[in-house]
């Protein structure tokens, strides 16, 4: 029986949505799948799917009431075999789009739609996203966080949907991985960060934290693209704290997990209250251990002293202490790693994660 996956994606830039629906439409596509992603003709997106040979539709995509990208949805929908078709949706604007085409397509009651929700947000509690909640198929939450928190608006309230529509997956990434390979010999030790260069990564902090590491020899790679004032203002960070010859500077990278391979253990400060960092199991595959901030959904799948040191955000010296931790001690970021390859390898790899998947995309 033909199977038909369409992914809608509103991101103008490549990110952690991106990635995670990548890495679905790469996977099932190698499953046989016809597999489409729906974008704004955003070229850094779409120039990573049309590599893997995934199609591509354009529409303008500007959330609720965009009439234009609900009726061209819909065309394609009609173009498909009835009982064939997945719509996956990114956030619940994205979803009101694939619903509405849904009913304009009139296969309300054979296209699924199933919707991911990658922020800590608490829900809208409007009649129209009322009616949107009921009528998704499945809701998916890339943590409890996030799903505690958007659950939190009906507080001792019946929920105004069943649920059975809430499921909480747990990121992964479509990689095979083999055993990691230590590092331990190598100098000198080296610390990493990668991901946006942007305000709320905690890029600050760890910047002020290696000033207080001074001396130690300790190297820091900093891996990432930002906007240029924001680039700007943090070379001058570390410029005024002295700190400059202490790190590696190198843009944005597709293949993140060769770089990590080259560094000793990760460093993810986040102060922003992150639904899920893709980031942070890109280490764990890597068997590296890291310090990242506990204010978002980490403390799910890191426990602090097991897979790396778990800290509070916008703190320097914590940050500091904990990567001195780390630098100074080869046995302790050997046994983190291993125990960070574990939990990687038992809960959150990519076999894990579609076990969980593809249930709710049974057609």
């Amino acid at each position: 029986m033909e199977k038909n996956l369409i992914h809608i994606l509103t991101d103008n830039r490549w990110g952690g949505v991106s990635r995670y629906a990548l890495d679905i439409c790469r996977h099932y596509k190698n499953e046989g799948w016809n597999v489409t992603a729906f974008t704004r003709d955003a070229k850094a997106v779409d120039a990573l799917f049309e590599k893997e040979g995934i199609p591509l539709l354009h529409a303008p995509l500007f959330g609720m009431f965009d009439i234009e990208s609900a009726l061209a949805l819909s065309r394609y929908i009609r173009s498909l075999p009835v009982g064939s078709v997945v719509i996956h949706a990114h956030g619940f604007r994205n979803a009101f789009t694939a619903l509405l085409a849904r009913k304009i397509a009139g296969r309300n009651k054979d296209v699924k739609v199933v919707m991911t929700r990658h922020k800590v947000k608490r829900g809208l509690d409007s009649w129209l996203f009322r009616r949107i909640y009921r009528n998704l198929d499945a809701m998916i939450f890339v943590s409890q966080l996030a799903a505690d928190r958007f659950l939190s608006t009906w507080h001792n309230r019946d929920l105004p949907f069943p649920p059975r529509l809430i499921n909480v997956i747990h990121n992964s990434i479509n990689v095979e991985f083999q055993t990691p390979v230590s590092r331990e010999g190598k100098t000198p030790v080296c610390a990493m960060f990668h991901g946006p260069l942007s305000a709320g990564k905690g890029i600050e902090t760890l910047i002020d934290a290696m000033s207080m590491l001074k001396g130690s020899r300790l190297r820091l790679k900093i891996v990432g693209s930002g906007t240029p004032d924001y680039v700007d203002r943090i070379r001058r960070r570390a410029l005024t704290r002295g700190v400059m010859d202490m790190i590696d500077w190198r843009k944005h990278s597709d293949t993140p997990l060769e770089i990590i391979k080259e560094c000793d253990f990760g460093v993810l400060p986040s102060s922003a209250e992150e639904a899920f960092g893709l980031a942070n199991i890109e280490y764990m595959a890597c068997g590296r251990p890291q310090i990242c901030s506990s204010s978002g959904a980490q403390p799910e799948y890191i426990t602090d002293g097991r897979e790396g040191f778990l800290i509070p955000a916008n703190n320097p010296g914590a940050l500091a202490e904990a990567m001195r931790k780390l630098a100074v001690d080869p046995e302790l970021r050997l046994r983190m790693g291993e125990r960070a390859f574990s939990t990687f390898r038992e809960s959150l790899s990519w076999k894990h994660f579609i076990s969980r998947l593809t249930p709710l995309y049974n057609i």
